[in-house]
């Protein structure tokens, strides 16, 4: 029974190195496969035989055997890729995919994805990541579901609603005797600003603004819009231009505004609506010619100044934009997906959902960089980048963790090994041959 014992034991070394050998070729087959964690062998001793000897109960090894392979869950190195669905996480956390045919769920950290014909982003394998949809009335869905973008969508025209000025106007103006006059604008102001502003339909507009210098630190401003812009004028018979607002302002002895009046109201720096004016409240409206809304108002923000300075538009804001085409998407450290249109406007359409678990080691390779839940790993917690997860970078893989250097030593250490366990059996078959030889 001994020497049997000690075939025995030769045969599960050999084993257990022989699986060991197999664990590093796998890990050196996939040194370049996206997200691939390594693994490693863990062997343990057998139960031991039980032998009586005069000194008492003695224990004699009968082996070893695989005790477990354990997938070694370190941070692979970042690569910079050329793809903007390329993606990659620092961090703890897994990517979530949906096999389309059997609906399961599975796990992965190879980020190698890109738009579908349907818009889906998938693997390629075609499992469709899951994430959170933007809502039709702002933020994103509570549940996670396939992400989906539309690559045919447009953003609809905004109507220009705020306009914010910067201005300095100069003091040392000269006063015009008998303030603006709509038919001779240029000659009847002393500076004016252009600003180009869009109605619901995304067509284009100037709102020309005037300022008149009427007395000491006394300015009125008027707006006013080309005739043909405006329905009920042709420009024919009526002026070229039709006021659609005007007002004054006062300054200060030190050049800071005082006080505006607009709409035949007054109001100064302890106004909340300070210093906010509407243009299309009044006289004749922003009723474009062309078939828009004919509601328009624009509130303009006129942050002034008059000090001896040329006159001078220090910056010009305004909101609103035509219609516009999803051209190209991004996505940031929050996995936060952009798209942003050819009228230069953005918007968000999904979040990438990320998954943890109490137990990574748990999970099971199932093939094609992915990993399944089970009872080992836990239920999966499902979040975003940033809320106990990981981050998120675009134009980016993540790298194996394979070591080529530490799978070498494996493999020479794992050689050499399985070399003298080998031993073991000649040796114990050199001794069985003794004990047959006994017989002659």
């Amino acid at each position: 029974m001994g020497l049997s014992s000690a075939m025995n034991s030769g045969i599960s070394g050999l084993q257990s190195f022989s699986n060991s050998m197999s664990v590093i070729g796998n890990n050196l087959a996939n040194i370049n496969t996206t997200g691939f964690k390594a693994s490693r062998t863990l062997f343990s001793d057998l139960i031991p035989n039980n032998v009586s000897g005069s000194g008492g109960i003695s224990q004699i090894g009968r082996g070893a055997s695989l005790s477990t392979v354990d997938n070694i869950f370190s941070q692979g190195s970042i690569e910079s890729t050329n793809s903007i669905t390329d993606l990659a996480i620092e961090g703890p956390g897994f990517f979530i995919v949906r096999n389309p045919d059997s609906q399961a769920k599975q796990y992965t950290r190879a980020g190698a994805f890109h738009l579908s014909g349907q818009g889906h982003l998938v693997n390629p394998e075609g499992y469709i990541v899951q994430g959170f949809q933007r809502l039709e009335a702002g933020g994103f869905a509570d549940y996670a579901s396939d992400i989906q973008i539309n690559t045919r969508s447009f953003v609809e025209a905004e109507a220009t609603s705020k306009v914010n000025l910067n201005t300095n106007l100069n003091s040392q103006s000269e006063i015009i005797e008998g303030g603006w006059d709509d038919e001779a604008p240029s000659e009847t102001s002393n500076f004016s600003i252009t600003s180009l502003v869009y109605d619901s339909l995304g067509d284009t507009h100037l709102i020309t603004t005037y300022f008149t210098k009427t007395d000491t630190n006394a300015w009125e401003y008027n707006q006013a819009v080309s005739a043909e812009d405006i329905q009920g004028f042709d420009g024919d018979d009526d002026p070229p231009i039709v006021k659609v607002g005007g007002g004054e302002f006062t300054f200060d002895e030190n050049g800071i505004l005082a006080t505006i009046t607009s709409g035949g109201e007054t109001i100064g720096p302890t106004n909340p609506t300070w210093p906010k004016i509407i243009a299309g409240k009044e006289p004749n409206g922003l009723a474009w010619n062309n078939g828009s809304a004919i509601d328009n108002t624009i509130e303009f923000t006129m942050n002034l100044t008059q000090f001896a300075t040329d006159s001078v538009v220090v910056t010009q804001e305004a909101n609103g934009g035509a219609s516009g085409n999803l051209t190209t998407i991004s996505i940031d450290k929050d996995g936060v997906i952009t798209g942003i249109y050819s009228n230069g406007q953005t918007r968000d359409l999904a979040k990438l959902g990320l998954a943890k678990f109490s137990n990574n080691n748990g999970l099971a390779k199932i093939g094609n960089n992915l990993f399944e839940a089970t009872k080992e790993s836990g239920p999966p917690d499902l979040g975003t980048a940033g809320s106990g997860v990981g981050k998120i970078f675009s134009y980016a893989l993540e790298n194996s963790t394979v070591d080529i250097a530490a799978e070498f030593a494996k493999m020479i250490i794992t050689q050499r090994s399985f070399q003298a366990v080998s031993k073991t059996i000649t040796t114990t078959d050199e001794m069985l041959n003794e004990v047959i030889s006994l017989k002659r």
